[in-house]
């Protein structure tokens, strides 16, 4: 999925057998590693790409699939265009959309195993069960240091930044790179609505974090161009550094 994944599972319900707890991690990649197949943008046979390239018919998309375009479409319409999974030049690609959902997918996976505490790691986005948990947020310019560490029980956070690919994350309305923000953090119920949000605020620019703000359920953390930092009154800190 172009990103490492890590998993930490200290307990599963019912049982300390070694092997039970290892075919629950085993059952996670598995999945990451399907979902990998069959919504890259980037692998030409997948349902992904073929639908893209207008080979799928609306009948026959997975239920999968369809959830996926009906979130796509859910924040584009909620932040006015900027966050888009159709831009011009790009075809369509939903990746915005699928890492956190995959992900959120497989956390509830272990938590139908049985595992009371765990902490998935995705490239960074954090979904975690059985807490306490301190999450680290990276600081956006220097590699090796945080600037804020925030305390989860059962959550997710998700951050959308610069450092790592550039000015990737572009604004639908305007065909640009979004540029007003250094990173945006989000912290919801979920992953699937704490990486989307993030991505979405990042792609509004300032605008979107008083957007992701006013947004029920939802925490903000972010680090704007001028590096001035807007967090929240409930933002989970459970330290923070200078940013």
């Amino acid at each position: 999925m172009g990103f490492p994944v890590s998993l930490r599972i200290d307990d599963i319900e019912g049982t300390d057998d070694i092997d039970v707890v290892s075919e629950a991690g085993d059952a996670v990649f598995a999945w990451l590693r399907e979902v990998d197949e069959r919504f890259s943008p980037f692998k030409a046979d997948s349902e992904v790409s073929r639908y893209g390239r207008g080979e799928l018919p609306a009948s026959r998309l997975s239920a999968d699939l369809v959830e996926i375009l009906g979130l796509c479409e859910r924040y584009r319409v909620a932040t006015g265009g900027a966050f888009d999974a159709r831009l011009p030049g790009r075809g369509f690609d939903p990746c915005a959309i699928v890492k956190g959902w995959s992900v959120q997918r497989a956390a509830e996976r272990l938590a139908a195993a049985g595992a009371g505490r765990f902490c998935l790691n995705a490239g960074g986005d954090v979904v975690v069960g059985g807490g306490p948990w301190r999450v680290g947020i990276r600081h956006p310019e220097i590699a090796d240091k945080v600037c804020a560490v925030l305390e989860l029980t059962d959550g997710a956070v998700a951050t959308s930044a610069r450092y790592e690919r550039g000015d990737h994350i572009v604004d639908g309305r305007t065909g640009l790179a979004a540029t007003g923000l250094l990173s945006v953090s989000v912290v919801a119920s979920t992953l699937t609505e704490a990486d989307a949000v993030a991505t979405a605020a990042f792609a509004m620019g300032t605008e979107g974090v008083r957007w992701a703000a006013g947004l029920e359920g939802c925490e903000v953390y972010a680090v704007d161009a001028g590096r001035g930092v807007v967090r929240t009154a409930g933002f989970p800190s459970a330290g923070v550094a200078a940013a």
